[in-house]
């Protein structure tokens, strides 16, 4: 009497973990479901999102102030980059930079620093994006795809320029309108303008000065420009590059063979 009885209890139990444990799959089925579609959402909100870039700049006589602004999803995330002081070292032939990063809607300074570039770092710099141009097939088109898709606005450009003699003075002043001129030119071939830039050149006759006042907006998708770095990659060629710079020289043939 007593066999059918635990029978029928061990099929009860046995169905009970069976069916307790399909419970837990699909829970578990559930979960991870929603978390890919979360991440998906996420990922489309990445593509689509919108950052915006201010820029400042400020040259007078000696001083020389550069402020990088990156704002996005409404400006919740923001980052600021000011470079208060370029200048040149009077002891060594280097480019002292002074760096300041400030994350966070507050814009509370989190890291300062100081550099000083080299004229060998700085021809270093152009040799390092010569062996890119080398290395990456129709560079030119790429960057010219992605910058169609950018756009600039708010361009503001004020200069103040004199040598002290009227002549000359009133010669500077007429380049000066011709490379302001061709640049704008440039920059609206390349990218999409939304409106009209604010330029202006003021001659000063009677001393030697130099000012000059830059700002503008820069807005375009993250997908744009992820879609750019996938074509650099993509279209590479010539295997590891030689970089001279200490940022790159990580994926250069040296590098790699001391590691």
């Amino acid at each position: 009497m007593n066999k059918p009885v635990n029978k029928s209890v061990d099929r009860f139990i046995f169905f009970y973990i069976v069916d307790n444990g399909r419970r837990k799959g699909v829970r578990v089925m559930k979960w991870l479901l929603l978390i890919l579609i979360i991440l998906l959402l996420l990922f489309l909100l990445i593509l689509f999102l919108k950052l915006k870039v201010f820029i400042h700049f400020y040259h007078g006589q000696d001083d020389d102030h550069l402020r990088i602004k990156f704002k996005a999803l409404f400006g919740l995330i923001q980052y600021k980059l000011e470079i208060p002081v370029i200048q040149i070292d009077d002891d060594t032939p280097t480019v002292v930079v002074k760096t300041k990063k400030e994350p966070g809607a507050k814009e509370q300074v989190k890291d300062e620093e100081t550099s000083k570039f080299t004229p060998k770092e700085i021809l270093n710099c152009f040799k390092d994006f010569e062996v890119f141009i080398q290395h990456v097939v129709g560079l030119h088109t790429i960057i010219r795809k992605f910058l169609k898709k950018v756009t600039i606005k708010d361009i503001k450009w004020d200069s103040v320029i004199g040598v002290g003699n009227a002549a000359y003075t009133g010669m500077i002043t007429g380049a000066f309108w011709a490379a302001k001129g061709s640049l704008i030119g440039v920059l609206s071939a390349y990218m999409r303008m939304r409106n009209l830039p604010q330029i202006t050149v003021t001659p000063h006759f009677q001393m030697a000065i130099s000012q000059t006042s830059f700002t503008c907006m820069i807005q375009f998708r993250i997908g744009h420009a992820m879609l750019a770095g996938i074509k650099l990659i993509k279209f590479w060629k010539g295997g590891r590059p030689n970089f001279k710079t200490k940022p790159l020289s990580a994926l250069s043939n040296e590098k790699s063979k001391s590691v």
